[in-house]
């Protein structure tokens, strides 16, 4: 029997997991993911409506399946009004172009590198002829360190002159669809930044607050040492500003959260300055006399959660937990009692009907599941680890075990979508935070913190800068000694993710009286137990792997993806063995952004690639091979093949590095002598046209590209490299008479440049279908007007991947399928 205390835990229980707060949250900021992911999206709401309706909460079931759908068409119109902006921005003329123009700073500017991002909203900017453009720009503007610094703030208005394009945003299948986290960021255009005057100073709390975020900065940067100044700005200001080495240790050793703004770092120094204030108010005879100290402490911690939040930066981490600060702080002032599961609902909504398309923030996610994670977890693991693990008969330690057991909590809760983020989940930071969390905690942060208030007094402010240098040092050297246990783990697919998130629902309700009716009682008991789900779970995440891997590597057809890697080349050659090849890398000259990482990589995992038979370099040329050192990092290639073009010249920099880092790792390199001529590769013939015998000395990489044409069974696709007209006439005149050209799909040479794709070699190779490769930021023009006239001539139909991302061409032998990322 149970005690009236127990069955009113449990009818308290009961109410947290059917808080109709939470369920509605989760449904309204679930809807806009459909629109990305509709039938693992569907199939999991399904879930969890069918679990809910059979709990008897149908009122709950409505109301979520009305939140959904309110979520997904307000999501659906966020999106739906950011492509049109882009479009029309993209049709406007050749990018990048020189604009100049006046606006309003929308967003907290961030310092990176050597320069400040600032967001401005754009109500006049001139690039072309015709009317003006309107919209959201994000600028990068330069930063020197001899002169003051430009000290910009929302609301300031400024006229700037700038050299502007819309941003890449890499499309490619199965890599994920970029288009809600744009239309979240809202740019249509960014850009470096040549001259930025402020017209106007803005007026008000949130140009005040950036005005202090500069200050701090400044702070930190004239007083900190070089290494640890940008940890201490990423924990004051949510820079992450730091060098790629410490990024990737704090990572693998699961330690990344302590050089963020999380939703745990606002609650700490809220709730400090709370504690303080009353502490501070309870000696006070007359109010303590009067009023209720920890009421007035609490009311005062309102808005001191969202200035925080907005000195910190604004993530989405930190923004939720301001508004779970608010809602726990306003019942105290109300003297009334909230649950951690309501404050928590009422936050996921809040940020949902203010920002429809919050569920594609990664921070906010984080912060959300993690939270999640700490309420439902963190007790009952902390219990299991008092009952299983024992040190000579001995419980763990309070301050060990709870520790571990508040890290396990939140890690688990938060695996999936950081599995999704890194191809490795930090085993080790299980213990690492157990002992790096009070040093950032209890000493890192309050002194950076503190640092930030010592201006007026030079010799305090060099001492706490001292002292938070060593402590940081010190997380950081932590950080460094556990990046050991990084455990491999595939990125999850959407239908994965589903099942993560039905399970987690399911065990959330699977105590309730779940009333499947009398006939399938012992299955409405099974259902009930968490081994059970867990077990189900388990096996349906194994059934999914097995089919990610058999579609990531399909047999029987070939299938080629061309993908999106702005302004470059890379394609990826599923052949019908099961085995691929990879040609091209891609790569943005000048840019920061690492095209390896963010497609080719990407594309390899989310294939499950983890071998390739061939690697070609089509020539050596940055926009071709700068992505291969990332996108090969995690995988073995058997050959490299190469003109060796580039390394009878002097072989330097990235690309010597690439090849001699290949050659290391066992990749055998081929020459044009060792490949030209045809092969059968993984089951198709996969012929090398061009240069053979060898490269012509006296021509460029260029019309030295390797042209390289893969068959299979009557069709044929043809890679043409940077090849120009030079090349393209000796190819015609060799094999044009005999059809040796002849192929179903053409990767258009040079990017659709006018040097490229002459109509007599259009003509011999007589393709269905046209692949150009380019990005919308290109200063090349590409692709040239003629070279889309002469395609058009020839009635060939013309796929630009700045358009419509990646395009995936799968052919039985027979049949030949293209389809865009924009078509699915």
């Amino acid at each position: 029997m149970h005690s009236r205390r127990g069955v009113a835990f449990d009818a308290t229980r009961k109410r947290a997991r059917l808080d109709p707060v939470l369920w509605t949250a989760f449904a309204s900021s679930a809807g806009p993911i459909a629109l990305v992911s509709p039938w693992a999206t569907l199939a999991a709401a399904g879930i969890v409506a069918a679990v809910l309706a059979r709990a008897g909460a149908r009122w709950l079931v409505a109301a979520a399946v009305l939140a959904f759908a309110v979520g997904a068409a307000r999501g659906y119109r966020a999106m739906a009004r950011y492509e049109r902006a882009r479009s029309a921005t993209i049709e406007a003329g050749s990018w990048p172009a020189r604009c100049a123009g006046r606006g309003i700073v929308s967003r907290s500017p961030v310092a990176l590198g050597g320069a400040v991002r600032v967001e401005i909203e754009a109500d006049e900017l001139h690039c072309h002829e015709g009317p003006p453009l309107r919209g959201r720009v994000t600028l990068h503007v330069p930063r020197d360190e001899a002169d003051p610094e430009l000290e910009l703030a929302r609301g300031d208005t400024v006229s700037v002159l700038a050299s502007l394009a819309p941003p890449y945003r890499f499309w490619n299948d199965g890599a994920g669809d970029p288009r809600p986290l744009s239309a979240r960021r809202g740019a249509v255009l960014s850009g470096g930044a040549e001259d930025v005057v402020v017209e106007r100073a803005g007026s008000g709390l949130l140009g005040a607050i950036d005005r202090v975020r500069a200050h701090v900065r400044r702070r930190i940067v004239a007083t900190f040492p070089a290494e640890t100044s940008p940890m201490a700005r990423a924990l004051v200001l949510g820079e992450d500003d730091l060098p790629a080495d410490d990024q990737r240790a704090f990572r693998r050793s699961g330690l990344a959260h302590l050089l963020a703004v999380s939703g745990m770092h606002l609650v700490l120094v809220v709730m400090g300055i709370v504690a303080a204030l009353r502490a501070l108010l309870v000696r006070v005879p007359v109010v303590a006399a009067r009023f209720d100290a920890a009421r007035i402490a609490a009311g005062a911690g309102l808005p001191v959660a969202w200035i925080y939040a907005e000195i910190a930066g604004g993530s989405g981490s930190a923004v939720r937990a301001a508004w779970m600060c608010t809602v726990a702080l306003l019942a105290r002032a109300l003297a009334r009692r909230t649950a951690p599961w309501r404050a928590l609902g009422l936050s996921v909504l809040a940020m949902s009907a203010v920002d429809p398309l919050v569920a594609f923030d990664v921070s906010f996610v984080l912060s959300a599941l993690a939270t999640g994670g700490l309420v439902a977890l963190a007790r009952p693991i902390e219990a299991a680890m008092a009952t299983h693990l024992c040190v000579r008969g001995r419980s763990l330690p309070v301050f060990v075990a709870r520790p571990l057991a508040t890290t396990a909590a939140a890690t688990i809760a938060c695996a999936p979508v950081l599995a999704t983020m890194a191809p490795e989940l930090p085993l080790s930071g299980l213990v690492a935070n157990v002992v790096a969390v009070p040093l950032g905690e209890a000493a890192a942060l309050p002194l950076c913190l503190v640092h930030a208030l010592l201006v007026g007094w030079p010799a305090a402010e060099s001492g706490c800068a001292a002292a938070a240098s060593g402590a940081l040092l010190l997380v950081r050297m932590v950080a460094r000694a556990f990046t050991w246990g990084a455990l491999p783990v595939p990125a999850p697919t959407a239908a994965e993710l589903a099942v993560f998130a039905a399970a987690a629902a399911w065990l959330a309700l699977g105590r309730l009286r779940v009333a499947f009716g009398a006939t399938f009682g012992r299955l409405r008991a099974a259902l009930g137990r968490p081994g059970v789900v867990l077990g189900l779970g388990a096996t349906a995440l194994v059934l999914l792997e097995v089919v990610a891997r058999a579609r990531g590597a399909p047999r029987g057809v070939l299938r080629v993806t061309f993908l999106d890697v702005g302004q470059g080349d890379s394609a990826l050659v599923d052949l019908p063995d099961g085995s691929a090849m990879l040609v091209d890398g891609g790569g943005l000259v000048g840019s920061p952004i690492d095209v390896g990482e963010r497609a080719v990589a990407s594309v390899l995992a989310a294939r499950r690639r983890s071998r390739l038979a061939a690697v070609v370099l089509s020539h050596p040329h940055p926009d071709h091979y700068l992505g291969l050192a990332s996108g090969l990092a995690r995988v073995q290639v058997d050959s490299f093949w190469d003109t060796g073009q580039g390394e009878d010249e002097g072989a330097a920099g990235a690309y010597a590095e690439l090849l001699t880092d290949l050659r290391r790792r066992g990749a055998a390199v081929l020459r044009p002598a060792d490949l030209c001529g045809a092969r059968t590769i993984g089951g198709a013939v996969v012929e090398v046209l061009a240069p053979c015998p060898g490269v012509v000395p006296d021509r460029g990489a260029n019309d030295n590209s390797f042209v390289v044409r893969v068959r299979f069974g009557e069709r044929a696709i043809l890679f043409t490299g940077d090849a120009e007209h030079d090349a393209e006439a000796e190819l015609v005149e060799r094999l044009g008479a005999r059809g040796g050209l002849r192929a179903d799909v053409l990767k258009v040479g040079h990017h659709g440049s006018r040097t490229s794709t002459t109509a007599p070699f259009v003509a011999a190779v007589d393709p269905g279908v046209a692949v150009i490769s380019c990005g919308v930021r290109n200063r090349f023009g590409h692709p040239h007007p003629s070279t889309l006239a002469t395609l058009a001539d020839a009635k060939v139909r013309v796929l630009r991947t700045d358009r419509v991302g990646s395009v995936v061409v799968t052919t039985d032998g027979r049949s030949l399928d293209v389809r865009t990322a924009a078509d699915e």
